[in-house]
């Protein structure tokens, strides 16, 4: 087939397909919007933008500087929501773990992707220790909760090491073929197979829902910027 392209003018700025910048839009349109997470936590895009930043700046005090996998453990919270932007928008991989799958099964998931830091909801926090020795990738465990009362001294705690974070960070531009997410399947023969996901397929696939439920009359589950939306998928699934 023979296609026509222009060259580009000079210096002119090679836009990529990055999740940055769909949080970026996010803050312009609604900044003062609400996110909540059950009856736990709520807060509004301005927070989630600070938080994102110094998660990002943990990440980069913890040495991963891109292409680490990061492992999140941890219910539909707002700290999920943070992981799905830091993580992948300082280079890094997200790993959102499946914690249905049976322990041998997630075990393998964690060697398989070799994650080098595994976020973990108190909760699932016996399961992880009874991996010890069994993980030789991971090289920080930090824990997340929802009561402070329950941290346990001997880890590293969420909400401590962010706060002690600036709240500034400049996400850098890179290839948007950049892989940003992975999982792995469920109810398939043998071991779980891993799926992975670019920038530029997520950016692209955010850009059409949102054309498609926003702008599409009689679209099913039409929505806007007054409708609240609430998620039942786990945001280790598919995401969400």
């Amino acid at each position: 087939m023979n296609i026509m392209k222009i060259a580009p003018a000079p210096g002119a700025h090679d836009f990529q397909l990055l999740i940055k910048n769909i949080l970026a839009y996010s803050l312009m349109l609604e900044p003062e919007r609400e996110i909540v997470y059950s009856n736990k936590h709520r807060y509004n895009y301005f927070a989630l933008n600070k938080r994102i930043r110094q998660l990002a700046n943990l990440l980069q005090d913890l040495g991963l500087t891109g292409g680490a996998p990061v492992a999140v453990l941890d219910y539909d919270s707002h700290r999920y929501l943070e992981c799905y932007f830091a993580i992948p928008m300082t280079g890094n991989v997200l790993h959102t773990v499946n914690w249905r799958l049976s322990p041998a099964q997630i075990l393998y998931t964690i060697r398989h992707a070799k994650d080098e830091v595994i976020i973990v909801h108190e909760d699932f926090l016996p399961l992880i220790e009874s991996f010890e020795g069994q993980m030789p990738s991971v090289k920080h465990i930090i824990v997340t909760t929802d009561d402070s009362a329950t941290i346990r001294e001997q880890y590293d705690h969420y909400e401590a090491l962010l706060a002690a974070m600036p709240e500034t960070y400049n996400f850098p531009d890179f290839d948007e073929d950049a892989v940003a997410t992975m999982f792995y399947t469920t109810g398939t023969t043998g071991d779980p197979k891993g799926v992975y996901y670019t920038h530029r397929q997520l950016v692209l696939h955010t850009y059409h829902l949102a054309a498609t439920f926003g702008f599409v009359a009689g679209a099913t589950g039409r929505f806007g910027s007054d409708d609240v939306y609430m998620p039942l998928t786990s945001m280790f699934h598919v995401h969400a």
